[in-house]
């Protein structure tokens, strides 16, 4: 049964009526389109605008022709609004929780790392160097603490659940049951070299990389040249060096460009999400054999790479049950089958 919420206040009947009377005038003007009530918060059409200018945006960095990207963007405006109600209830809920205090200490530690490593004083002081680089910092800082946001709420409510359901018998039944899964695996240590982009121009960043590539291939020390001219390691959160990662549980980001990598050599330059350009050496590699090991963590990281999916997907669903949500009648037809298609595939047949 879904529960009601209202907005209350002047604000509340100004979004929900779409429009004011002026004082001074007798016509109508728009304030603007709610498109969806999520619980008390609303989702405007100025906010969906702005969401598919940026992608439009990063399609076109990408290589997109405008026209491709806006006709990319425009196609998948539904799949668009379904993920921003989505993503607004998983705010609500990590504010419900707490955890709204822990993501914001984390950005802000975030921006005094790039202030140190730009050895800029202030706050203020980065944030106009940052614009001077076409880099507006509170839109940066909003799409990090919404990525945030949504990874500790799926680690606290799905992953950390997940991973200590099962029992110790279940534990060894799923690794007697699953012996091929857990053969010694081949793993991976590497050090790490980071040129972050931001308050800096991202071309002359990647430029810098492929400079710094082509020293490395010349014979140059990765260390030396990591300590005077990298920035602190995003991969390796800030160690600079990781060690016997398991290959197959490496993300595709940093995996496919240490594929074939041998030891002492470095991978080309990749970019790591829109954070910056990594470099790795490649510092050991251990090929796996044909003995199963029995490792209960790594069993249960299993058992939670499998479940996990489903287990994600179900809570999602928890979030909008228990929601109120109302969609306008324009983008309903759009919206809906999208937003609500698990619920639909779990609904019995004649239902």
């Amino acid at each position: 049964m879904n529960k009601m919420f209202r907005l209350g206040g002047l604000a509340g009947i100004l979004l929900l009526g779409f429009s004011f009377i002026s004082a001074q005038e007798t016509e109508v003007r728009v304030v603007d389109e709610v498109v969806a009530q999520v619980n008390d918060s609303v989702i405007t059409l100025s906010r969906i605008k702005r969401e598919k200018k940026f992608v439009i945006e990063s399609y076109i960095q990408d290589g997109k022709t405008r026209q491709e990207a806006e006709r990319l963007v425009n196609e998948r405006e539904g799949e668009l609004i379904a993920n921003l109600i989505n993503e607004e209830l998983m705010i609500q809920k990590a504010k419900e929780a707490g955890l709204d205090q822990d993501v914001d200490a984390t950005l802000n530690q975030r921006f005094v790392e790039i202030m140190k490593q730009n050895n800029v004083r202030t706050l203020d002081a980065l944030y106009q160097m940052m614009r001077s680089q076409g880099v507006e910092p509170d839109d940066l800082r909003e799409m990090w603490r919404k990525q945030a946001t949504r990874d500790r709420l799926i680690q606290r409510e799905v992953q950390s659940k997940l991973y200590w359901e099962a029992s110790g018998r279940e534990v060894k039944a799923y690794f007697e049951a699953n012996k091929g899964k857990f053969l010694k695996p081949e793993t991976v240590s590497f050090s790490e070299m980071f040129l972050s982009f931001a308050g800096r121009d991202e071309k002359a960043v990647r430029e810098k990389a492929k400079q710094i590539y082509a020293q490395l291939l010349a014979g140059g020390d990765f260390d030396k040249i990591a300590k005077e001219s990298g920035d602190t390691p995003i991969i390796s959160d800030g160690k600079g060096k990781l060690e016997d990662l398991r290959v197959s549980e490496i993300v595709e980001v940093v995996g496919d460009p240490l594929k074939g990598v041998k030891v002492g050599e470095f991978t080309a330059p990749f970019a790591v999400d829109e954070l910056g350009m990594a470099i790795l050496r490649v510092d050991k590699r251990e090929l796996p054999n044909g003995e199963a090991q029995f490792d209960e963590n790594a069993v249960r990281l299993a058992i939670l790479q499998e479940k996990a999916p489903e287990a994600t997907k179900k809570f999602m669903a928890r979030l909008r049950e228990d929601a109120y949500i109302k969609i306008n009648d324009t983008y309903r037809p759009l919206v809906s089958p999208i937003l609500f298609a698990d619920e639909r595939k779990a609904k019995p047949a004649g239902k």
